[in-house]
């Protein structure tokens, strides 16, 4: 062979193997993002079309894939009682992502996730097509329904939660929306319903229960009163409780709501009464630093990302007067249904917080777990003696307190009401939280209300909020 052949096999040489390291690093190295690159169209094509797992609670399909009678798209998913489960399915849109499951268990619904690996290798051996995985949530059917009902037309948000492992037993939010059209084939039709949707002032793609954050009112007395126990006091301690308090460094009083008289009042009545003075005066006590601790041990800073939860606010460095605020609940404290739903299951589990959870199994198409979620303690929120003083204390509130709405015939109910002050222009929101016991079973129910279409001055947490929570804990004890 002459030098001139040698040179060109050697150059063609080289050239394959250029090609195949570049071929290699495509297919190993970049399919992932070149996968996920919203300019590919034809990936999206394929994987918008394919036919996704299903969303189940129990037996209840919330969310599944139908054949299409023709067209670009083989699958079109459609969602059964698409409003009242929104909150937790989302939304899988072509040009608008995705929300709620449907964008956090997304590999795993599509089949494309590295957990079902080997599922897609039989898949591809057999010649079949791949099938997505299914989600199964935690959530109880009737509780949802329940919460849903109770809430009516109030734009609010409903949690529930086993207290016990913290998995999601309901989670309302409305208003609600219906997220087939936004899922349908038509990219045109879809799109002008997402558009609708976005630009609708009730703003109902807004998931109210967990993941917006709203001041939470007299239910975060229930964080103070657990840090004043955590301290060293007792629900038989007495608080100076003026009829109205001056804050610390100003001018500004600060009222009660209720009836506490122009004296003391115990730790214990203080709750039931909800009186602010006596809880501004023990949060001025314990501090901002202290009440932050004891917020943050109650998952303050957790996110429920299944669902895109946020995490609850405390303001940092409050001075005093902003301390005595914070205690009750106002000033830049800001929580809502989930973490004040948190708030009550730590005190009735004594102390133990569990990490909520929405799924419980994910399942491949042949029945088989891939994943499992097993209950998980988040943080030790207090002292299992002092929680029982605490759930003794949120007892009297709805026997003897401002949450009597929430009684139940046999049933051991505490709670807490809300009524946090927004601004003068709209209405209050109405909060409550609360836990029930029966049989060793303990849940959390926490509520709020954004707006409860009544007059301003009948607004109020036992009015408004402690109905929709009975309901809830009726539907699941």
């Amino acid at each position: 062979m002459n030098k001139p052949i040698r040179r060109i096999a050697l150059v063609a040489m080289v050239m394959f193997a250029a090609l195949l390291v570049q071929v290699t690093q495509i297919i190993v190295f970049q399919q992932g993002s070149l996968n996920a690159n919203a300019q590919n169209r034809r990936v999206r094509d394929e994987q918008f079309g394919a036919q996704r797992g299903a969303i189940v609670a129990g037996k209840t399909v919330l969310a599944t894939s139908q054949p299409t009678s023709g067209g670009q798209f083989a699958y079109v998913r459609s969602y059964s009682d698409g409003e009242l489960y929104a909150p937790i399915t989302g939304f899988n849109s072509y040009d608008r992502g995705s929300s709620g499951l449907e964008r956090a268990y997304g590999p795993e619904l599509a089949g494309t996730a590295d957990s079902l690996f080997v599922r897609r290798l039989v898949d591809t051996i057999t010649g079949r097509k791949p099938v997505g995985a299914t989600v199964e949530t935690t959530i109880d059917p009737k509780a949802q329904q329940a919460a849903a009902k109770a809430l009516g037309n109030r734009t609010g948000g409903v949690v529930a939660l086993d207290a016990q492992t913290g998995a999601v037993l309901a989670m309302v939010s409305h208003p609600s929306y219906d997220p087939t059209p936004l899922s349908g084939t038509d990219i045109g039709a879809a799109g002008k319903a997402y558009e609708s949707l976005l630009a609708d002032p009730a703003k109902p793609l807004v998931n109210r229960a967990s993941n917006e954050i709203y001041p939470p009112g007299s239910t975060f007395k229930l964080v103070t009163a657990a840090a004043a126990l955590e301290s060293g006091m007792q629900p038989s301690t007495e608080i100076d409780t003026p009829s109205a308090l001056t804050l610390p460094g100003t001018r500004t009083k600060l009222p009660n709501e209720t009836q506490c008289g122009d004296g003391k009042q115990t730790l214990d009545r203080a709750l039931q009464l909800s009186c602010n003075t006596s809880y501004a005066n023990v949060g001025i006590q314990l501090g901002g630093a202290a009440l932050r601790t004891q917020a943050d041990k109650f998952g303050w800073g957790y996110q429920l990302s299944d669902v895109g939860g946020v995490a609850a606010q405390f303001p940092q460095n409050p001075d005093p007067a902003q301390t005595a605020l914070s205690a009750i609940g106002q000033f830049d404290v800001a929580s809502n249904p989930l973490h004040m739903a948190m708030v009550s299951a730590g005190i009735a589990n004594d102390g133990k917080v569990m990490r909520p959870y929405i799924v419980s199994t994910v399942r491949a198409a042949d029945l088989t777990p891939v994943k499992t979620t097993q209950a998980s303690q988040l943080s030790q929120a207090m002292s299992a003696a002092n929680a029982q003083k605490l759930q003794g204390m949120m007892v009297n509130v709805v026997e003897r307190g401002t949450g009597t709405n929430a009684q139940i015939s046999g049933l051991t109910v505490g709670g807490k009401t809300g009524t946090a002050q927004t601004t003068k222009d709209r209405p209050p929101y109405a909060w409550f939280t609360s836990f029930a016991e029966n049989n060793n079973r303990k849940i959390a129910v926490a509520v709020f209300v954004e707006s409860a279409n009544i007059p301003r001055s009948e607004i109020g947490g036992n009015v408004v909020a402690a109905p929709i929570a009975k309901s809830v804990m009726q539907a699941l004890m």
